[in-house]
């Protein structure tokens, strides 16, 4: 069929553990946001969901640290966080294995892609799926970036990862949808930890708003460790959201929540 619907959002385990000790302001205009999204996505009317995140040390560590890796497994398990801290119930989440293996078999031709049968969901992945599907409906297909393991993903190689996704979801009869999630700015597990650079956020906002290549690439690792932290790394998914979709961005909220250690972002764009 064809990519039906693109989006991206913040994935900070603050959002959901520490949910309520932001200021009501900040805690309802990000949770509208997600509800917004919510309802596009439901609208969008997916057979699955390819969820790209950045995986935190969970299921690849320095000993296998692949540039790209998507999941065909038949369900994936999550969170693997304490559910309590996080305050997400466990929840086994519908995989897509056929389809999986179809899209990564196209996604193949251009990138290099490590498959992965079995996958535990962290809050890289299971914080915005629980807001953007409450009941565990959705199938789920998901992908990592290499954002937190030097040498890292670069980002032209981010950029033509979502080339690919776009390929393959257009070579499949499937309806796929595209989520991508990150910081962006943060600095999580240092002294820094609730410390976020608005200013930086906002810039790589307008550069992926208007789906501007060139500049979307022109981050250095240096750059963006020095003004982002080494979570600002995660603006990978959502340059390859922007290969992915080719079209230009809405704004829903954009939005620094220290207290979730992160800005609450929510973004969606057309499919050109």
């Amino acid at each position: 069929m064809s990519l039906v619907f693109t989006g991206v959002c913040s994935h900070g385990p603050g959002i959901t553990a520490r949910r309520d000790l932001a200021t009501p302001e900040q805690r309802d205009t990000f949770y509208a946001a997600m509800g917004t999204m919510r309802a596009a996505l439901r609208e969008a009317r997916p057979d699955a969901v390819m969820i790209v995140a950045a995986e935190h040390f969970a299921n690849f560590f320095m000993d296998k640290m692949p540039p790209f890796a998507v999941g065909m497994g038949e369900s994936y398990p999550g969170p693997i966080e304490d559910p309590d801290w996080l305050a997400i119930p466990r929840r086994e989440t519908r995989g897509a294995p056929d389809l999986g293996r179809r899209l990564i078999t196209e996604m193949l031709e251009t990138v290099d892609v490590t498959y992965c049968e079995e996958w535990q969901f962290d809050h890289g992945i299971i914080v915005p799926l629980h807001l953007l599907d409450p009941d565990n409906e959705l199938t789920v297909i998901p992908a990592n970036i290499n954002c937190q393991g030097p040498p890292l993903t670069p980002l032209h190689r981010a950029w033509a990862f979502g080339e690919a996704i776009r390929r393959a979801a257009d070579a499949v009869p499937e309806r796929i949808a595209l989520i991508a999630t990150g910081g962006l700015s943060h600095w999580p597990a240092t002294p820094d930890s609730g410390k976020i650079n608005f200013a930086w956020d906002t810039d790589f906002m307008e550069r992926w708003l208007v789906n501007d290549r060139n500049r979307l690439l022109a981050y250095t690792n240096a750059e963006t460790y020095r003004d982002g932290g080494q979570g600002g790394f995660e603006i990978r998914t959502y340059i390859a959201a922007a290969a992915a979709a080719r079209g230009q961005g809405t704004l829903h909220c954009l939005l620094p929540i220290p207290v979730y250690a992160t800005s609450g972002i929510v973004a969606t764009m057309e499919i050109a």
